[in-house]
């Protein structure tokens, strides 16, 4: 219920807020009016503990490793999704879940998980959509990007955790789908999102994500994010690395 209206209310006032927004979960207004970003935290191994990183953004984006990317072998159907979600009760899938949870007005559900109705706000172009089917839900980065970054050398089992994260609420986020098309498997040195107010929070989320799952950055990509981050000073990074 918590984490329903954390990202509620997080997408309604990220559509209104000016060029200060940040990272890995839950966007917050602080006491100034800036914005931080709280990663939800992970479930961690018995008897292993996750540690939580609080970083400003030019800080989190130096911790990122860089590394040439190769996406030899890639193949989208490595990363199973959309599986049954976090409640295995309810019917709905990994997709309908992050629907539900975003909604700013709850859609109806009828059986079998199917939705109807509802409002979200898509924080990449700031618009309003009354219909889930115009919505796709983004991974943060993008799936192909995550395989050049690292997750090729992951098991079958890691890539499904991955593509269904909900773990931490900002890596799987519903936009329009005109938006998740534009971007594809662009990185930030390629893409940002068209609503300029959007930058500093979509540059927190993605350096998050990639901290979160251990993944690397190449040159061009990394310039491009210290780029964004001397823009972005209030930015503030959170995140727990995945178990």
């Amino acid at each position: 219920m918590i984490k329903n209206m954390l990202r509620g209310s997080a997408a309604f006032l990220l559509a209104l807020a000016p060029l200060t927004v940040p990272s890995a979960a839950v966007a917050v207004p602080e006491a100034t009016g800036a914005f931080t970003v709280h990663a939800l935290p992970v479930p961690a191994p018995a008897g292993v503990r996750a540690a939580a990183a609080v970083l400003p953004l030019a800080d989190a984006v130096d911790q990122l490793p860089i590394a040439d990317e190769s996406r030899t072998g890639y193949t989208r159907d490595k990363f199973k999704h959309w599986n049954a979600g976090l409640d295995l009760g309810d019917s709905c899938n990994t997709r309908a879940e992050v629907l539900l949870d975003e909604a700013i007005e709850a859609p109806s559900v009828a059986a079998g998980c199917k939705l109807s109705g509802g409002l979200w706000i898509s924080y990449y172009d700031a618009a309003e959509v009354n219909d889930p089917a115009k919505l796709d839900i983004d991974h943060m980065v993008p799936l192909a990007e995550s395989w050049d970054s690292g997750a090729s050398e992951w098991d079958a089992k890691r890539r499904e955790a991955y593509a269904n994260d909900q773990d931490a609420a900002t890596s799987l986020v519903a936009v329009t789908a005109r938006t998740n098309r534009a971007k594809a498997d662009k990185d930030p040195a390629e893409w940002m999102p068209p609503l300029p107010d959007a930058h500093c929070r979509y540059v927190g989320e993605w350096t998050a994500t990639k901290l979160r799952w251990g993944l690397s950055a190449d040159q061009a990509e990394a310039d491009a994010l210290k780029v964004y981050a001397e823009a972005c000073e209030t930015t503030i990074v959170h995140y727990t690395p995945a178990a």
